[in-house]
């Protein structure tokens, strides 16, 4: 993390109390089924991760701050070329307009950062991702923080001591991040058998 998109420094974060979101009960709207189910975005992964982390780091009318600096960017950059990190983008002819963005390490997901242009941009990448890791043999999606936006989905926060116990756990654990392959429907039946 950096403390300003100016700000030269990075730092690791290990708190008290830290943000999962659990895959086998993952909370999805109707509301938001319905729109995962017209495709109305076309999703993507690793297509445009430098773009998609970019757009992550612009400050917009509700956030002037973000804490992706330069060197965040150039560093999860690094990771995506050795295969590490990972973009969900949605697109909507043919624009980038949300999406997000993380570390896959054994079978734990690290969700850094994630966007919206259009309205569901961000909250569909996410049914994607969760569709992905479930389907992929992942453990753990750590949220890091338990915000308002992730506690609609079904993201807990837990001890540090147990989220150790779960990572560890993960880390064991073979993974698959591409082996995923589906539209909007496919989604939700991964998210719906897994529940």
């Amino acid at each position: 993390m950096a403390d300003a998109r100016d700000d030269p420094g990075l730092f690791l974060i290990d708190p008290p109390r830290r943000g999962v979101l659990p895959l086998d009960r993952f909370h999805l709207s109707r509301r938001l089924a319905r729109t995962v189910r017209q495709d109305c975005f076309e999703v993507r992964t690793d297509t445009a991760f430098v773009a998609l982390v970019s757009l992550c780091a612009e400050s917009q009318p509700d956030r002037s701050e973000t804490w992706i600096n330069h060197g965040i960017e150039s560093l999860y950059g690094a990771l995506h070329r050795r295969g590490l990190a990972h973009s969900v983008e949605c697109w909507k002819d043919g624009v980038l307009v949300g999406g997000l963005y993380g570390v896959s390490l054994g079978g734990a997901f690290f969700g850094e950062s994630m966007v919206s242009r259009i309205r569901d941009a961000s909250k569909v990448a996410l049914v994607h991702l969760v569709a992905r890791l479930i389907v992929g043999g992942f453990r753990l999606l750590d949220t890091q923080f338990l915000t308002e936006h992730l506690e609609q989905f079904g993201v807990e926060e837990i001890p540090r001591a147990e989220y150790h116990r779960r990572l560890a756990k993960a880390l064991d654990q073979p993974s698959d991040f591409a082996r995923f392959k589906g539209n909007g429907q496919l989604a939700l039946q991964a998210i719906n058998q897994a529940s």
